[in-house]
């Protein structure tokens, strides 16, 4: 069984549980185990949200950018992939994806890069090549419901 969609959205809070909506609904019609589902939409929030807020300028209409959602759930795994128009992350070198590191105690916010890989089993966090903006992608093996209707084979 193999499922994939993509949305473009736009820079805007609204758009962040737009995505997290269909990923839930897309994995609850599959028969994903709902705690996967449960932390897999965490962590695509948290990813979106980063896109919302750093994710670009506005463009010259006064709009602001889009950002694009992926999800790819493909046999025993799902992957889920958020790219901004942003200035990206400072280079890791390499090619390798960025590290993480916690915020401090006191900060209100910086938490979503590290939540996101404690909720998923793969993480890398890099920029697109070419003309820029941040990628952040993640997998997590998937469990099923015992009565789900699309099991993988």
């Amino acid at each position: 069984m193999s499922i994939w969609w993509s949305l473009h959205l736009r820079r805007d809070a609204a758009s962040v549980p737009l995505a997290r909506r269909l990923l839930l609904g897309t994995m609850e019609t599959a028969g994903v185990d709902p705690d996967i589902s449960y932390d897999l939409s965490v962590a695509l929030s948290e990813a979106c949200a980063n896109a919302v807020e750093h994710g670009g300028d506005a463009a010259r209409d006064g709009t602001s950018e889009a950002y694009r959602v992926t999800a790819y759930l493909d046999g025993e795994k799902c992957r889920i992939e958020v790219a901004d128009a942003g200035p990206g992350f400072p280079a890791a070198g390499g090619g390798r994806s960025r590290p993480v590191r916690p915020a401090p105690s006191d900060a209100e916010s910086g938490r979503g890069l590290c939540l996101i890989q404690e909720l998923a089993d793969h993480v890398h966090i890099g920029n697109k090549p070419g003309r820029g903006g941040a990628v952040v992608s993640f997998d997590k093996i998937l469990k099923w419901r015992e009565d789900a209707p699309l099991v993988a084979v």
